[in-house]
């Protein structure tokens, strides 16, 4: 596999330019186009800068093999890296514009028991260049400019950890911010972190002030234990001590995600427990019924069951919402959609 051509900023992509002996102007023509999403083949360039930077760079390092649309507009994607590994991806269509959902990683190590994305471990990290090309890829098939873009937020919440291929993530952070390319705001951007505490608390000192959103999904350490296993590493107090620090880094309230599961956290008596675990906390409570995987055993608790929860957690102070369930006839919930079509081409993900 030859490098990625989108992991590099203008800068760089500059030097390149110059190591080919070509005008610094075609900097900015390569640059352009890939943040319009084409290939390196399609970019507007001389043809023999074109063939200086295939020998060096991937021609098209994601690529959209299957699209799946679901009956309230949810769109899944497929996508093919260049090694022949497989990620996913989803763009939600919402009247203050659309979401796409990204994947830092091939697979997971987190293990979590709700997610299919753990089913097959992890496979290998993202590079920046490709968590990036998988946003170009969809602003572009959606009719998208670099100046009226058809993806107007992201949300870091595909498959993979983010804050364990922090390097990789924070450059991309970077890169899809910059107001020379795609320029998505910060401030539109959510990652989701089963909460591995150390590098929530490096990145508070990143300057980047997106939505940071915590996985939490019980409130005590010993039933988070049942079904994430970093809550044996990384306790809840130590969640919010570093939610409690990038609120001071940035000034940006946190969001907690509870997965609502069927006689496990879905009770009075833990919408109680949550209650007084955040309150007077500077944060948020996406609760969301489980997306169930067949290869799982967790059930989603029942809709009345999820209502009630919100309105225990409302009453009592704290700031909630229950997500809307969008592309569930579709696979909605992350790594369902890889899982399939690698069983259906009785294919093992690529080491």
């Amino acid at each position: 596999m030859k490098d990625v051509l989108q992991d590099l900023s203008p800068e760089e992509i500059a030097a390149i330019v110059e190591e080919a002996g070509e005008r610094p102007f075609r900097a900015s023509q390569v640059y352009t186009g890939l943040m319009q999403g084409k290939k390196l083949s399609e970019l507007p360039v001389p043809a023999s800068l074109r063939a200086f930077l295939l020998q060096r760079f991937e021609d098209e390092p994601v690529r959209i093999v299957r699209t799946l649309a679901s009956s309230d507009g949810t769109r899944k994607f497929l996508f093919a890296l260049a090694d022949g590994n497989i990620v996913e991806g989803v763009l939600m269509k919402y009247k203050y514009g659309n979401t796409q959902c990204v994947s830092t990683q091939v697979g997971c190590r987190m293990g979590c028991k709700f997610c299919a994305s753990t089913l097959g471990g992890l496979v290998r990290n993202l590079t920046a260049g490709e968590i990036l090309s998988q946003v170009l890829a969809v602003n572009r098939l959606e009719g998208g400019t670099l100046k009226e873009r058809a993806v107007t937020n992201l949300v870091l919440m595909g498959s993979g950890e983010p804050f364990d291929n922090y390097d990789n993530v924070v450059r991309f952070l970077r890169r899809v911010t910059d107001g020379r390319g795609i320029g998505i705001s910060a401030r539109n951007i959510s990652l989701s972190t089963c909460g591995i505490v150390p590098n929530m608390m490096r990145f508070a000192d990143e300057g980047i002030p997106l939505n940071l959103t915590v996985s939490l999904h019980a409130v005590t350490d010993g039933e988070r234990a049942r079904t994430m296993p970093v809550a044996n590493a990384y306790k809840i107090a130590d969640i919010l001590d570093a939610c409690a620090r990038y609120f001071q880094k940035t000034g940006r309230r946190y969001i907690f995600e509870y997965s609502l599961i069927e006689g496990e956290n879905a009770d009075e008596a833990h919408a109680l427990a949550l209650a007084a675990l955040l309150r007077g906390r500077p944060c948020h409570v996406n609760l969301i019924r489980l997306n169930e995987v067949k290869e799982r055993t967790l059930r989603a608790a029942h809709g009345d069951t999820a209502q009630k929860f919100l309105k225990t957690l409302t009453e009592h102070g704290i700031s909630a919402t229950l997500r809307r369930s969008m592309g569930s006839d579709i696979g909605g919930a992350c790594g369902q959609l890889r899982a399939s079509y690698l069983e259906e081409n009785d294919a093992p993900p690529m080491s």
